[in-house]
């Protein structure tokens, strides 16, 4: 049985406005990625812009290494994508001296090149500004969508306040249970150091939503409090604590700066006051957990507690619900969903309901 690793996350903004059906087709959930940099325009190391519909990540970048001639490991990418999508994303090979194939891709369905071009530098993890998506999400049987009154009024919500950046549920595996396997892993199983770093990830994951939802539980997830740590719009960079004065009021209230939180590991909480009590508090209710996390040698880090989506806008008719948002990298559109409509994806490799 799965399970929904988000049950227990308050919305933020009352309850799901009507139930639709998301990624019926792959046209339906359209995801661009934006580099964090240009490219030089020369190097050893080729930069694609591909175009993928129903292909992972993983698969592209092990069949790009295949018909380019290289190893694996001369293949790269800066974050992973949807299958169930159509997805436009970057991937660099190196290849020193010579070109790619211009039949590089024949007889390959669902993948095409939009872009080439060459860098100095492989593409590295996370070298991403921000995902642009465009979704469509359609009306299930014998279930409402929203007026479009109302989807005005919760899109203005969002874009006033944001929402909270919970991690998806993309990071806790496919039946949810990927917190439950760190919990094995720390107390002796062994696995893969993939699948090592992917349940890591899930636990770390797990305490930071826990403690956004402490905070959505007291009215105070974007709230500034006593002990803020802050962290830049858009940006890993953070600062503080320090004493909130007018000028981080008037920064919170124009979205260029965010209420953190935790994302645990060894050393010491950065956070103080009201805020590292809550901290403290979350961690001592996980404690196996973030003692697993501080035993694998990950640091103290921060992640935003808020997330306010750019160009934000959407419609709706009495079949589908549109909207086109961009979101920083590492942040989920997911969250963004739940705060609007409860979504339900059809069985994969059965053909969608009648909607």
């Amino acid at each position: 049985m799965n399970h929904d690793p988000l049950s227990d996350l308050p919305r933020a903004h009352g309850e799901p406005l009507g139930r639709a059906l998301l990624k019926a087709v792959p046209e339906d959930f359209r995801v661009e990625e934006l580099l964090a940099f240009t490219p030089e325009g020369e190097g050893e190391h080729i930069y694609l812009q591909i175009e993928k519909r129903e292909a992972n990540t993983a698969w592209v970048a092990a069949e790009l290494a295949k018909r380019a001639g290289v190893a694996p490991m001369a293949v790269s990418f800066a974050g992973l994508k949807d299958r169930h999508a159509v997805t436009r994303q970057w991937f660099s090979v190196q290849v020193p001296g010579r070109e790619l194939p211009a039949n590089l891709w024949d007889g390959v369905p669902g993948i095409r090149v939009l872009q080439q071009t060459r860098h100095r530098g492989k593409l590295r993890r996370g070298a991403i500004r921000a995902n642009r998506f465009e979704l469509r999400l359609r009306r299930v049987e014998g279930a409402a969508l929203p007026s479009a009154a109302a989807l005005a009024a919760r899109l203005q919500q969002i874009r006033q306040l944001g929402v909270p950046n919970a991690f998806g549920e993309q990071r806790f595996g496919r039946s949810g249970d990927n917190v439950e396997r760190a919990r094995k892993v720390f107390g002796g199983l062994r696995v893969r150091r993939e699948e090592y770093s992917i349940l890591l990830s899930a636990a770390r994951s797990e305490i930071f939503n826990q403690i956004l939802a402490e905070r959505l539980r007291r009215g105070v997830w974007a709230h500034p409090l006593d002990g803020e740590v802050w962290g830049l719009d858009g940006s890993h960079s953070i600062f503080g604590p320090a004493e909130l004065d007018e000028v981080l009021r008037e920064r919170h209230a124009r979205h260029d700066i965010h209420p953190t939180g935790a994302l645990w590991g060894a050393g010491d909480l950065r956070s103080v006051g009201t805020v590292r009590a809550i901290e403290q508090a979350v961690a001592d209710a996980h404690a196996e957990l973030c003692r697993g996390l501080e035993g694998a040698g990950l640091a103290q880090e921060r992640r935003s507690l808020r997330l306010v989506p750019a160009e934000l806008e959407g419609g709706v008719d009495t079949e589908q619900l549109w909207l086109r948002f961009a979101l920083p990298s590492g942040c989920y559109a997911t969250v963004l969903l739940r705060e609007l409509v409860e979504t339900v994806e059809p069985a994969r490799g059965a053909t969608p309901a009648a909607i």
